[in-house]
């Protein structure tokens, strides 16, 4: 039962995770959040637990998860910073083999290419122009993809659309093979992360999300 259960948080201070810790309240599940400045969070609740630290530094990581049931991974980064996407899903799948745990959702663009897919030649075009402006990018991605497919894990690597601050919209349409919409607001992604982590239907698989 969700009332049992912990849930780690690595981004929820950004666009999305503020609204996955939110989320995770609302359906009864304690929060351990893991960030760089507990002065920016927002969300008070008793069952909120705040970690300082930094999702690079594995040592972080495992006092994150120690006692965690689940993984929910929102980490945002800015478009000129180093990534980093890799590194920390290699850290959290390592940790999650060392403390038992199965469960890792987390999230990336849905620029992303994956074997299986069927996108439209809009979504081609866009995956490619973000292939070459961002390519230090979709190249970690792609990495991280990659130590995903090789994981024992239970993961879910959710693609998501354009993020877009404003009310849930409360229809989530979801498609394995092509992205199905351009834009989701924060909220509804956010309630799509969550219900993950009691639902077995895209275990191993990367779907795509909209609005």
């Amino acid at each position: 039962m969700a009332q049992n259960k912990r849930i780690a948080v690595v981004g929820g201070n950004g666009k999305a995770g503020r609204f996955v810790v939110q989320k995770a309240l609302e359906k009864g599940y304690a929060v351990r959040m893991l960030v760089r400045n507990p002065q920016r969070v927002t969300v008070s609740d008793e069952r909120i637990e705040v970690t300082k630290g930094n999702a690079e530094d594995i040592s972080s990581i495992q006092a994150l998860l120690e006692g965690c049931d689940a993984v929910i991974n929102t980490l945002g980064q800015p478009n000129k910073a180093t990534p980093i996407y890799s590194k920390v899903t290699s850290h959290i799948l390592a940790t999650m083999k060392e403390r038992g745990i199965q469960r890792y959702i987390t999230v990336t663009g849905g620029s992303l290419n994956a074997p299986g897919d069927r996108k439209s030649p809009i979504n081609k075009i866009g995956a490619w122009l973000f292939q070459r402006l961002y390519a230090d990018m979709i190249t970690d991605k792609e990495k991280e993809l990659r130590i995903l497919l090789k994981s024992d894990a239970d993961w879910t690597l959710v693609r998501l659309p354009f993020v877009i601050e404003k009310p849930a919209v409360s229809k989530i349409k979801v498609n394995l093979y092509d992205m199905p919409g351009m834009k989701m607001t924060n909220s509804d992604i956010a309630d799509f992360l969550v219900n993950q982590i009691s639902d077995t239907k895209y275990i191993r698989k990367y779907p795509f999300i909209s609005n």
